[in-house]
């Protein structure tokens, strides 16, 4: 009987672990460097224009606020503005990054993202659209 008690709290530990690993969620650019940014461009769609961003140090500041949940791709469902940033990089590779609040799109891959900073990359692309 001690048995099954020990062994259903390590099951219910484990699950415990898991949902707050899974609840806190991962930044994945939080080790982004300005000086790995080649050159970058945002795309919002609507209206379907395509900006050059001359100075990448503000949208890598707020890449690295970026916080990325499960991965889940039914953003497919939703209707709104999306912005996609290119960052072409030092290294020749090139990073495709679409802000679809509340999701973030990383190379295809559509992930539950946090509401704010995707907010803020929406807002920092319009800025950039109405300053040029």
């Amino acid at each position: 009987m001690r048995r099954k008690g020990v062994l259903a709290a390590a099951v219910i530990l484990a699950a415990l672990t898991a949902a707050v690993l899974i609840a806190r969620g991962k930044m994945p650019y939080q080790d982004l460097k300005a000086s790995e940014v080649v050159s970058a461009a945002v795309r919002l769609s609507p209206p379907d224009e395509t900006v050059p961003i001359a100075d990448p140090e503000e949208l890598v500041a707020l890449l690295k606020e970026v916080v990325i949940y499960r991965e889940d791709n039914s953003y497919t469902e939703y209707s709104g503005q999306a912005v996609t940033f290119t960052l072409t990089m030092a290294d020749g590779s090139q990073e495709e990054i679409t802000a679809y609040s509340p999701f973030l799109i990383v190379n295809g891959t559509g992930y539950r993202a946090k509401y704010e900073p995707c907010e803020q990359l929406n807002r920092y692309a319009n800025q950039l659209r109405n300053a040029g």
